[in-house]
């Protein structure tokens, strides 16, 4: 048997997230640490740039953090929360992750981008991480693969077949164990604070507006890959 560590975070770590950017005063990293997110998918979520709308999950309904350790959090953003119990480890076999039905179809385009970007990657970590075999990867390496004129390289996360932090540790534990170094994520280094309070602001005037009051100034609509484009 293969037991499979779960670090604890919420039961829906997405949703949990939506709630937490609409009914707290959180930063974003807080919330990303709280969910097991990547920063960037908190901020696509306040954005309602990701790919479904989201119904927002109380976790202090849920009975997995107190209001009190929220507060705690709003009162000091360096703070951690600390959840009130985590999910069960599950027990499985051995095998590849389980995908959704309805993105299996995007796995040959996720495969595909990390065979171009990351060569250094392994063909079982590949699969762990998708949740597909050996023989597909290799097929679509030599192109031998029965759907290889459609196939497109597309960034796994962006498709939803994982997250960030998962394809940034695959990345990181590849690298070392290559020798070579491992790509750096600079996209949040040095204005990183103003940008997240412009965020925050812009959505506060956008309540304002809901509100039937006028806005300070004109609102200027951002993505996260809008925001950090050099």
């Amino acid at each position: 048997m293969f037991l499979e560590t779960i670090v604890a975070q919420p039961l829906m770590p997405h949703a949990t997230a939506s709630w937490l950017v609409d009914n707290t005063s959180l930063s974003f990293e807080q919330i990303a640490e709280f969910c097991g997110l990547h920063i960037l998918e908190v901020q696509a979520i306040a954005d309602d740039t990701a790919a479904t709308k989201l119904t927002g999950r109380d976790p202090v309904r849920a009975h997995e953090v107190t209001m009190e350790e929220i507060e705690k959090g709003q009162a000091n953003s360096n703070y951690v929360l600390k959840m009130l119990k985590g999910p069960e480890q599950v027990r499985r076999t051995k095998g590849p992750r389980y995908t959704p039905v309805s993105k299996r179809q995007d796995k040959p385009d996720g495969i595909a981008w990390i065979l171009r970007n990351h060569p250094e990657v392994s063909d079982g970590a590949i699969g762990k991480l998708i949740g597909t075999t050996r023989t597909t990867i290799a097929a679509i390496r030599d192109r031998s693969h029965w759907n290889i004129a459609n196939i497109v390289p597309k960034d796994p996360v962006t498709l939803g077949l994982c997250s960030q932090r998962e394809l940034d540790a695959l990345v990181a534990k590849a690298a070392k164990a290559a020798g070579i170094e491992a790509p750096t994520d600079t996209r949040l280094e040095g204005d990183r604070e103003a940008l997240i309070e412009q965020l925050r602001a812009e959505r506060q005037a956008a309540a304002h507006v809901n509100d039937g009051e006028e806005p300070s100034e004109v609102r200027v609509e951002h993505t996260a890959e809008t925001l950090f484009k050099h």
